[in-house]
Order: C-alpha cells, then structure tokens, then sequence
C-alpha cells in the first residue's frame, strides 16, 4: 500500500511566508519517499483556502517525481471546457504527475456563492466529466475544439471521491481510473463492502484519503461537525496497525492529512512502514 500526504493550508502563525510553507512540505513529502502529495477543494467556508490547481501548479515547479494530486475537486462549480484547458495546463506543467480527484461536491455554500445549482450536483458531474473527456480528446463540445498539446491527449487519470453506491463504484470501476473514499465519513465495515463492490466490477486503484494524522501523545481532533471514522490520532504502534488493516482489506493508496503545525511528523510517519 502506498502513501501520500494531504495538505490543507491554514494562514501561518509565525513569520513564515506561506509559498516557503508548502513548498517546504512538498519538497519533505518528496525527500521522505512518500507517492504523493495532495490537496482539497473548498471556498466560502469562512476561512481562506487555496485553489487546488495553481497550488498545485506552483509545487509541480519544485518537486520532481511525486503524484500531485486532488481530493477531491468540485467539477459542478466550474465550466467543463475551460476546467478541461486548465486541468490540461497542469497536467502538462507536471510532466504528466496530475491525478485528477473528482467529486460532486457536499458543501451548498460553495455553490451559492458561484451561482451553481446545489440540487442538480448529481446529475452535472457525469455530464460535465464526459464533456472534459470529450475536450481532452480534441473534439469541440460548444464551438470550436481546444487545441492540445502534445502529450497531453486523453486527459489525466480521473479518480472520483463518491459513496459505496452501485452507480459511483461503476461509473469509477469502468469509465474512470479510480475510486476515492473517505476517511472522514467512511466506516471501516462500509469501506470493506465498497473495496469488494468496485473490485467485482473491475476497479484498479482504491484510494482512502483524508485520513487525519497525529502521532503526538496528546493529539487534536480537527475542528470538524461529525466525528471522523477512520484516523491515526493514535500511538504509533497503533497506527501501524490501523495502516495494515487499511492494507489487508485492499486500500492502494492511504493519503494522510499531517497537522498543519507540526510537518516534522512526516518522519514519523513514513517510518510506520
């Protein structure tokens, strides 16, 4: 089983300029051998975030071989055709390191303060992934196609972050290139059951993200409005554990959310495995 990292950027407390700050993590996530790095997709939630893509774009220029990639972006929130030009830019710009994690989206907020239509999210992420396929293979949805360049024909591998229901773990298995769950909402017994749905219909790559990690003694729960499902706020040993079982059950990918004030754990958590 592999393991990436998971940043969610906060404002720095200290004097640090926030560029050095991710750059600095990227470069560690790098250094240390983990698979990959990876960021969210959020907005109008009362506190600055990031878009994932220009984040993205600007660590691609100071790391070398790591996947870079996103759990999950919200595809309803923007227009398929230019979303399609901008993805491609990145997936260019990091020599073909983007691992495009998509989602409907779960927060209304997002979608209000863009004027999209929070009801229909279901409905408008298949619609728009198979626009952004059909853009990537040079055809013109609306009007005229864009034109790729060249190696970026196809689009990047799509892996969407979507429940343990038949439609998504189909749509994922045969359409897509992965399947993303949760650690935050995901039970360990509904996982289980998703792993072997998305394997029967032929899934490859299984990816549990947002797993939160804090191996301190005394760890901190993130401010979130439920409680999370599956976490390392344990012991190391505990951990190690809990990552084996991850493993056991068929997990490919376990991305891991490492406190934002405390990157040296990185370390630590690499040395699990």
């Amino acid at each position: 089983m592999r393991l990436g990292i998971v940043t969610i950027p906060r404002q720095p407390t200290t004097g640090t300029v926030l560029t050095q700050q991710v750059i600095a993590l990227a470069q560690a996530v790098e250094r240390f051998g983990f698979h990959g790095l990876w960021v969210t997709d959020a907005f109008a939630r009362g506190r600055a975030t990031l878009d994932p893509l220009i984040l993205l774009g600007l660590l691609a220029g100071h790391t070398s071989h790591i996947e870079l990639g996103t759990c999950v972006v919200q595809v309803p929130l923007r227009h398929p055709v230019e979303h399609a030009h901008r993805v491609q830019t990145l997936n260019l710009l990091s020599g073909g390191r983007l691992r495009f994690g998509v989602g409907t989206g779960s927060t209304q907020a997002d979608f209000d303060a863009v004027q999209a239509d929070y009801g229909s999210r279901f409905k408008t992420l298949p619609a728009y992934l198979e626009v952004m396929r059909r853009t990537w293979l040079g055809e013109g949805v609306y009007g005229n196609p864009i034109t790729l360049w060249s190696g970026t024909e196809g689009g990047p591998p799509v892996l969407l972050g979507a429940w343990r229901s038949e439609r998504w773990i189909n749509l994922c298995a045969k359409t897509l290139q992965g399947w993303i769950a949760s650690g935050i909402h995901t039970k360990w017994e509904d996982l289980e059951i998703g792993l072997k749905m998305y394997r029967d219909a032929g899934g490859t790559r299984a990816v549990l993200a947002n797993i939160f990690t804090d191996l301190r003694p005394n760890p901190v729960p993130p401010p979130l409005p439920h409680p999370l499902n599956i976490s390392l706020l344990c012991p190391p040993d505990e951990a190690r554990a809990r990552l084996r079982r991850l493993a056991d059950l068929g997990v490919d990918d376990a991305l891991l959310v490492v406190p934002d004030d405390d990157p040296d754990q990185l370390e630590t958590i690499r040395g699990l495995i």
